[in-house]
């Protein structure tokens, strides 16, 4: 699974910075201030657990166990969850989308708390 997890992160952390430069180059124009800071949100927070994604698939190269595998499966939906989310109100303004957030945003801690037991239990 650590390939699958630093795969993961290294197409994550493409459509990051992908998803970066579209917002500040092809979006700047077209949102509103606020929105737009919307949009960096996703950005930010998915390229942190594109890196959090690599992490993690090195810790499972050395230490393989069932919570990493657990944590790499909560970052990697927590990014389609809470970064699609911002994503979506961001180019759509409809605001019953930022309800899913913080669904992504639970997921993401679960990731961390996951990936902190695995080490501390190793």
């Amino acid at each position: 699974m650590d390939k699958i997890w630093i795969g993961f992160g290294a197409a994550y952390g493409f459509l990051a910075v992908a998803l970066g430069a579209f917002g500040a180059h092809a979006l700047k124009q077209r949102l509103s201030t606020e929105m737009l800071a919307v949009w960096r949100t996703g950005v930010e927070y998915h390229f942190y657990h594109a890196l959090a994604l690599i992490l993690l698939g090195i810790i499972a190269r050395q230490t393989p166990s069932a919570a990493l595998n657990a944590g790499g499966a909560c970052f990697a939906l927590g990014v389609l969850i809470f970064s699609g989310s911002l994503y979506a109100l961001a180019l759509s303004d409809i605001r019953i989308l930022g309800a899913v957030t913080p669904l992504g945003g639970l997921l993401f801690l679960a990731g961390w708390i996951l990936l902190g037991y695995a080490v501390l239990k190793s």
